[in-house]
């Protein structure tokens, strides 16, 4: 669920998923963001700078890419967590926890960031449901798409 940031252009957003498999095979598939486009729609392109860093590309329903460069700040695959910086059309942080949950796995998405494309800025303030669906509709697609990688 969405907080209510200071600025318009700001978003902080939480999703859980809950998972059929075990938190070492999410982390490990988490961890190999090369691979998100072929099980997350949303996820049009990811390519690596080097061995920390790369550049994506993602687009949900509304007619719009947002092109980031996504360096590590943590992983720990001991604590189940993923963190990464994000700067370009958005910039701030993403970052995943995995824990085990009875049988399967809990994942725990979190991010904080401030749009900076410029027309995404210039319509903030009455496209801002729009843009919370639209990062619903990106999260529920990736949820269904890891769940299917995972269930091969």
């Amino acid at each position: 669920m969405p907080h209510r940031p200071r600025a318009p252009h700001r978003y902080r957003f939480r999703s859980v998923w809950l998972l059929q498999a075990p938190p070492a095979v999410v982390y490990a598939v988490l961890e190999r963001v090369e691979s998100y486009p072929h099980w997350w729609p949303q996820v049009r392109s990811v390519d690596r700078i080097d061995a920390h860093s790369g550049t994506a590309r993602f687009r949900s329903l509304l007619p719009y890419d947002l092109d980031v460069i996504a360096r590590e700040g943590v992983r720990d695959p001991r604590a189940g967590v993923l963190e990464v910086t994000l700067e370009g059309d958005m910039e701030g942080w993403v970052r995943w926890r995995v824990e085990p949950r009875g049988g399967g796995t809990r994942v725990v998405f979190e991010q904080e960031v401030e749009l900076r494309k410029p027309l995404l800025r210039r319509l903030a303030v009455p496209g801002r449901p729009l843009f919370v669906l639209n990062h619903a509709l990106m999260m529920r697609g990736g949820r269904r798409g890891l769940a299917a990688w995972l269930a091969r």
